[in-house]
């Protein structure tokens, strides 16, 4: 799957989980496709938020691996 597909892909699944995010006034996007690598920067409510792992880690990793198999790791920054 080419970057720009798999990136295309993300911005589906981050689409499905908007309306989670927005009601807490946060949430993420797609800075980095690193091989089979992505990292998201969080943004909003969730830079600092404790349940932001959980969040995260629960719904939109678990999503992404379930539609993007060859995606091994999944980090997070808060900074700009």
């Amino acid at each position: 799957m080419s970057e720009s597909e798999i990136k295309k892909e993300i911005n589906s699944i981050l689409l499905e989980f908007e309306p989670v995010f927005t009601r807490h006034g946060g949430g993420a996007e797609l800075v980095a496709i690193e091989q089979d690598n992505l990292v998201f920067k969080l943004i909003g409510h969730c830079k600092g938020c404790a349940m932001a792992p959980i969040t995260f880690g629960l719904m939109l990793e678990q999503t992404i691996k379930q539609k993007l198999p060859q995606i091994k790791t999944i980090r997070y920054t808060e900074a700009d």
